[in-house]
């Protein structure tokens, strides 16, 4: 409690967050330790290692609130490692950011108890959850968890109105069949709706899969198709420099609205009150 590893200004693409507070600075924390054990993990130094094998900081609620406002952020992220491990601190820091004005952010696997995260979900305005697959297999193999807990935190969100984005990291051969991807995409589009971003990230090789290729552009662009073709409006290819799928344009009209670098900077273009100009 208290003691992050891990804490940086990030600019809110990074997360990815697209259409929350686009082009805004986040705080963002992390610890040590998670609840799942992925082979492919890119933040494994941390979400993998033992309490007191990193040096800390001593950061209790009332200092992340500070930071944040000193550095001229409107959020607060709680990230590089699973949120749910530090769910005590986070919450108790939730809880004073939104007294203080600030947003708070959780990416997560979205691994956790339904009775905690309603809890949490009074306090917290976005999250970006990690939908490593729409397998239950690849879940117990590759993850140590299993699939429906993460489908039901994503319903819980979208019912408690809490902003959210999903991110997929395509990893060949192993959750790269495209016609489950279709399926997971008509799954989001049915129980979550049209309007929510999905991003497909490329891997590459890490932690125990270092082994296995990076993920091929084109497949990534392959994913991003069959999930427009199912009918979600916002979908983007990261982790690659194909800036092109990085925009935001209006699902109706086509303007660009948001546009986006490979360096996770953001130009507001065609927006008003947070909605197309046109």
């Amino acid at each position: 409690y208290g003691k992050a590893v891990s804490t940086n200004v990030d600019p809110i693409e990074k997360k990815p967050l697209f259409h929350f507070l686009p082009g805004t600075s986040v705080y963002s924390i992390g610890t040590t330790g998670c609840n799942l054990h992925c082979q492919h993990c890119q933040n494994w130094e941390t979400s993998q290692g033992d309490v007191g094998e990193y040096p800390v900081k001593e950061l209790p609620p009332e200092k992340v609130i500070e930071e944040a406002v000193n550095n001229g952020c409107k959020s607060i992220a709680f990230t590089y490692n699973e949120p749910t491990i530090f769910y005590e601190y986070a919450l108790d820091t939730t809880k004073l950011a939104r007294e203080k004005g600030l947003k708070s952010i959780i990416v997560s696997n979205g691994f956790i108890n339904k009775e905690p995260l309603e809890k949490w979900c009074k306090y917290i305005d976005a999250a970006n959850i990690d939908l490593e697959a729409f397998d239950d297999k690849f879940y117990r193999k590759i993850t140590t968890a299993w699939l429906e807990p993460i489908l039901e935190s994503l319903k819980i969100l979208k019912k408690k109105k809490v902003w959210l984005e999903i991110t997929y990291l395509v990893i060949p051969t192993l959750n790269d069949d495209f016609k489950k991807i279709e399926k997971m995409c008509e799954w989001i589009k049915d129980n979550l709706g049209a309007d929510v971003p999905l991003h497909f990230n490329a891997f590459y090789p890490c932690y125990n899969l270092k082994y296995t290729k990076p993920t091929p552009v084109e497949t990534l662009i392959k994913a991003r198709d069959a999930a427009l073709k199912a009918g979600l409006n916002y979908v983007f290819v990261g982790n690659v420099v194909e800036e092109d799928f990085l925009n935001t344009y209006c699902s109706k009209c086509k303007s660009l609205l948001i546009e986006r670098s490979f360096d996770y900077r953001a130009k507001i273009k065609g927006l008003k009150n947070g909605m197309c100009e046109r």
